[in-house]
């Protein structure tokens, strides 16, 4: 899929993050929420969508395509006393996609988004210091060759049923 990184401006910027804080928006509230003309949004929307900066019906951004072309997932070791602090140090965080408390190795398991390695580093340092954390392992995304999908579960339940 080709990358949007630099084709992006400020008004795609802004449709995006209303799509995703209304998934459910339909383009003329969109629109309307956004003061721009209904044509615009649609005309942007599709340029989105072929672009690739926007995939799965219009709801799932591309990090990449806003600057974001680093995804590492990172496995932290939290002083059990601290763990709801830390997770909600982690939530305040924007480059936090998501964070999971875990069995097994570790405690918490998290994935972030960073515009490069260096800006990766500033995030771990972030991790790092919170009171609570231990110690943390972190590994890169290289590439997704299955992305998160639910579909298949849906079907597997409607056969099941």
């Amino acid at each position: 899929m080709p990358s949007s990184v630099g084709v992006l401006d400020a008004t795609d910027l802004r449709l995006l993050a209303a799509m995703i804080e209304d998934p459910r928006a339909q383009i003329s509230d969109l629109a309307v929420s956004l003061s721009l003309a209904r044509n615009t949004v649609q005309s942007r929307m599709r340029r989105l969508l072929r672009s690739g900066a926007v995939r799965d019906g219009g709801r799932d951004v591309d990090l990449a395509a806003i600057g974001y072309d680093v995804l590492a997932f990172i496995t932290m070791e939290v002083d059990h006393r601290e763990l709801d602090s830390v997770v909600q140090s982690l939530g305040t965080s924007p480059h936090v996609l998501e964070v999971f408390e875990t069995s097994g190795r570790g405690d918490v398991w998290c994935r972030v988004a960073a515009r490069d390695t260096h800006n990766l580093q500033q995030v771990l340092r972030g991790i790092l210091k919170l009171r609570g954390v231990l110690r943390t392992e972190t590994s890169l995304a290289l590439s997704e060759h299955i992305p998160f999908r639910a579909g298949p579960l849906v079907q597997r339940t409607l056969t099941d049923a």
